[in-house]
């Protein structure tokens, strides 16, 4: 992002927040497409294929939600805590809106 944008709205450490939630979603959506795959693989190569591709797609969620909860951006335990978290970056992005 632009640093002068960064600078004037405060956005540099809310956008890391942002790229790794997308991240994140994206690695739980590809755990569940490959999931599904495999019951659809009639093939046993096809098969491992899919269990190797989920595999790594677990692995990439785990360390995706380890950086999460590290930098204070997820708190999968603590859903008090995470929703008082959505909540900041829904009023964020309505004050983006009105600007």
């Amino acid at each position: 992002m632009n640093q002068f944008i960064e600078k004037i709205t405060g956005m540099a450490p809310l956008t890391d927040q942002v790229i790794a939630t997308d991240l994140l979603i994206a690695a739980k959506s590809g755990i569940k497409n490959y999931a599904f795959a495999i019951t659809e693989a009639i093939t046993p190569e096809v098969r491992q294929t899919l269990i190797r591709h989920l595999d790594d797609a677990i692995a990439s969620h785990r360390i995706i939600s380890t950086y999460m909860i590290e930098q204070g951006y997820y708190y999968p335990h603590d859903t008090t805590k995470q929703i008082e978290i959505d909540l900041k970056i829904a009023a964020t992005a309505l004050d983006i809106a009105k600007h």
